[in-house]
């Protein structure tokens, strides 16, 4: 029986699995688009030529302060390219240098050391202007807007709500919770408070399955309506091959630049896949930091498996399950109806991690999860309700076994970023 050697990423390393050609149903990754062939030259354009709005020099104009709100290292937006560019811009139309301050929209993530800060956003921007942690926690840098029609409590970055312009970066890719990321997304959760996030969480697992690629969602419609409440005027939105390398740029109204967005990130990151599978085998890259990212590979996974199959995800998290949600772990060993009712009855401090527990839970019931990291213990592994393994090879031969021979298998390279369309496994 011949075997295809499959090679995935794992962090800045590849793992290898061998995989009988006869069950394999494919090897999978985002498209390998060519990237933009002068990136400083395509962002000026985009700015020269918004959608729905005004160029960022007229916007700006007469702005007496400016926030940028800008994703943080756990997201591949080159920011250090694009924010020389927005700064020139800004600069152009009489805005100084120290009026302008950035935001990184931690959501609930730890703060950027200075170091990270710096490979972060360059030399030249953390000479240029000041850059400051969302701080989540912190009722002091927060302001309470009120609540959402829906009764979302808004909880906000007080600084960047006192703006008089402020600018959302950051980068679209299919996403569990409010079907992509990028757009409003950049405020809800990136400078939110955590109430505010907790509460938009926990709408996003109301429903059976994750909303991922799903673009108009009721997650996405609130994050909107919170955008609008704090005013953010504007966003820039790249688009990315799994190089990291820019493919397409988006500035201008929040709504409608974000859905021009959409279609290239739909067209970038979707694979068809003919026939759900018996066993998924899905690295996490890019998002390997911690689990709390690389959590991000079960919903694709769960879209390309049969109901009662198995996902194998290769991950190193190097900094462990969740550095800012200590208690994740303790909530993973429930049903998702038990976690639904515990937060219903007050009875959960932490109601982000909550919120992910159910996501985690409802993967759960319906697929086995085996998992290989060197960055969790088997004993924390289990405790996220997985099955640990050493490596992806003892992984597959062990689903193998479990399903037989003619077991179906797909293999998801770069899973976080991915959309699986497969027929009827909706």
């Amino acid at each position: 029986m011949s075997a295809i050697n499959v090679k995935l990423p794992y962090g800045q390393e590849e793992v290898d699995v061998r995989v009988p050609e006869q069950n394999l149903i494919g090897v999978y990754s985002p498209k390998d688009v060519a990237p933009v062939a002068d990136l400083p030259q395509e962002i000026i354009r985009c700015l020269e030529n918004p959608i729905g709005t005004k160029p960022l020099r007229e916007l700006v104009k007469g702005a007496k302060n400016v926030v940028i709100v800008a994703d943080d290292n756990t997201r591949l937006t080159p920011t250090e390219k694009i924010i020389p560019v927005l700064l020139n811009e800004m600069n152009a139309a009489g805005i100084k240098d120290e009026q302008i301050t950035i935001i990184i929209a931690l959501g609930t993530h730890r703060f950027m050391t200075e170091e990270e800060i710096e490979v972060k956003f360059g030399k030249e921007v953390v000479k240029r202007v000041k850059i400051k942690n969302h701080d989540f926690k912190n009722p002091e840098a927060l302001v309470d807007l009120g609540i959402t029609s829906n009764g979302t409590k808004i909880l906000v970055n007080k600084e960047a709500y006192e703006a008089d312009f402020k600018i959302g970066v950051g980068t679209i890719v299919p996403h569990h919770i409010p079907g992509f990321s990028g757009g409003a997304k950049i405020v809800q959760p990136g400078i939110s408070g955590e109430k505010t996030t907790a509460e938009t969480h926990l709408l996003s697992v109301r429903a059976p399955r994750s909303y991922l690629g799903i673009e108009d969602n009721p997650v996405r419609q609130e994050l909107n309506m919170i955008a609008d409440k704090i005013g953010l005027h504007t966003i820039f939105n790249t688009v990315l091959n799994r190089h990291g390398e820019v493919v397409g740029t988006f500035f201008g109204d929040v709504k409608e630049a974000f859905k021009e967005g959409v279609t290239l990130s739909r067209d970038v990151y979707s694979v068809n896949i003919p026939e759900a599978a018996d066993i998924v085998i899905s690295s996490s890259h890019p998002c390997d930091i911690e689990f709390w990212q690389a959590h991000k590979t079960l919903y694709p996974s769960d879209l390309a498996v049969k109901a009662g199959g198995t996902i194998i995800i290769a991950t190193p998290c190097y900094e462990g399950i969740a550095v800012t949600h200590g208690e994740m772990s303790d909530m993973t060993c429930h049903s998702s109806d038990s976690l639904r009712q515990q937060v219903a009855k007050g009875e959960v401090h932490d109601e982000v991690a909550a919120a992910l527990a159910i996501a985690w839970a409802q993967v759960k019931e319906r697929e086995t999860v085996y998992f290989v990291s060197n960055g969790i213990s088997d004993e924390d592994v289990r405790k996220l309700g997985f099955v640990p393994f050493k490596t992806v090879q003892q992984a597959f031969d062990a689903a193998l076994a479990k399903y037989g021979d003619a077991a179906r298998v797909t293999v998801l390279t770069h899973a976080p970023d991915m959309l699986p369309i497969v027929p009827a496994n909706r």
